[in-house]
């Protein structure tokens, strides 16, 4: 199983962080063990100082495949949820400045949340999907699938010019604006619309 992440993906988010906006999606990978396993406690990492959250859509790969066009995209996953890219953005930040790559910042133990899965329908994909995150009963990131820099279909598409997709991949499809840090007792509360579909305590 591979966790593939697309970071930039909003525009405001991009600005946020005082990155350039991408003219193609910027994917990097997290490995199987970043997944946070169900009822497994998420505690927060010795080695930073300032942990990050970054709430998004999730998708669930659901056939294998290479090469899949944007218009196909769609038979390619049969479920989303809202999860959680965590990073170390001090940790982050000094890779950046070094020109090295990110994976110490977003690829350690339990850096990954998902949340309740919900199947796909053809409906569903045809409206903007909203979803949202509270912080300690405060809302601090909405999103909007129509803000996207790249959608679904164009994310697989891309997605899948590199690397092989195969049942049981995740797919992170970005966070929007409002991404923040988080310390030991926060409790963070995922929304896929209106559905509470996590909530996460930090330990």
């Amino acid at each position: 199983m591979k966790i593939f992440c697309v970071g930039r993906n909003y525009a405001e988010h991009a600005k946020e962080l005082n990155n350039e906006v991408p003219d193609e999606p910027v994917i990097f990978l997290k490995p199987k063990s970043a997944l946070l396993q169900p009822g497994t406690h998420f505690y927060y990492p010795e080695f930073t100082n300032e942990l990050h959250y970054e709430a998004e859509l999730v998708l669930r790969v659901s056939k294998n495949g290479k090469y899949v066009p944007d218009y196909a995209a769609a038979n390619y996953f049969n479920a989303i949820t809202v999860g959680i890219d965590f990073t170390a953005r001090d940790i982050q930040q000094e890779l950046k400045k070094k020109g090295l790559p990110w994976e110490k910042a977003k690829a350690w133990d339990n850096s990954a949340l998902v949340g309740e899965w919900i199947e796909t329908t053809p409906a569903m994909l045809k409206n903007p999907i909203h979803f949202s995150m509270k912080l300690n009963g405060e809302t601090v990131q909405t999103g909007d699938s129509r803000q996207m820099l790249f959608n679904f279909g164009k994310i697989i598409a891309n997605v899948s010019q590199y690397f092989s997709l195969n049942i049981g991949d995740l797919i992170f499809t970005g966070t929007p604006a409002g991404v923040g840090e988080c310390v030991v007792g926060d409790e963070m509360i995922g929304y896929f619309e209106n559905r509470k579909v996590f909530s996460l305590l930090v330990k």
